[in-house]
């Protein structure tokens, strides 16, 4: 196995925010849960057009002081996340690298095969436990991207929406009320 060209020392308790700033920017996803460091690979092509498209069709129906952000971090009671896209509020401070869950109403997580788990079991759990609203999972199936809606339910856990298809537009009330339509999204 390869070595790292950098030198670097785990730190000698558990992880924490600070210690991210000091990790290389190679393009791998460096996130914290309970003070454990998770480490993604980068994500493929298919992976990162299909969050850019996510991302624009909820910017062009934002209301006026909403922010959709691709790969901002957000804190979680148990450390540090990076969805693939990330919906702040209005009144959300534009400085940080990580945003506060309180200023988030939607996080978006785009399915690849190295996050699967992560993304059907850790990050929902942990994203509820943040009181974030809402949250969309988006797996890709033989006939184009599904995204499957969820709502947060007495600040525990999410229950399902339901999804949207690759093949028609569809009314969701999350994060406001617009027309879903992955017609055009990659396949």
């Amino acid at each position: 196995m390869a070595q790292p060209t950098y030198e670097w020392r785990p730190p000698e308790r558990d992880w924490r925010e600070q210690d991210l700033y000091e990790l290389p920017e190679d393009g791998n996803r460096y996130e914290i849960i309970d003070g454990s460091l998770h480490v993604t690979p980068p994500a493929g092509p298919y992976h990162h057009e299909l969050a850019d498209d996510i991302r624009m069709a909820l910017r062009q129906s934002a209301p006026a002081d909403w922010r959709v952000i691709r790969e901002i971090g957000v804190r979680v009671p148990a450390g540090n996340l990076i969805p693939d896209v990330t919906v702040l509020r209005p009144g959300a401070p534009r400085d940080r690298m990580w945003a506060d869950p309180s200023d988030v109403a939607l996080v978006v997580e785009v399915e690849s095969p190295n996050s699967r788990r992560h993304d059907r079991l850790t990050k929902p759990a942990l994203y509820a436990e943040s009181g974030i609203p809402a949250y969309w999972r988006v797996e890709r199936s033989d006939f184009g991207p599904v995204v499957y809606r969820y709502t947060l339910v007495k600040g525990v856990h999410y229950n399902l929406l339901g999804t949207v298809g690759p093949d028609e537009p569809v009314p969701v009330d999350e994060p406001w009320p617009m027309r879903l339509d992955p017609r055009d999204w990659p396949r």
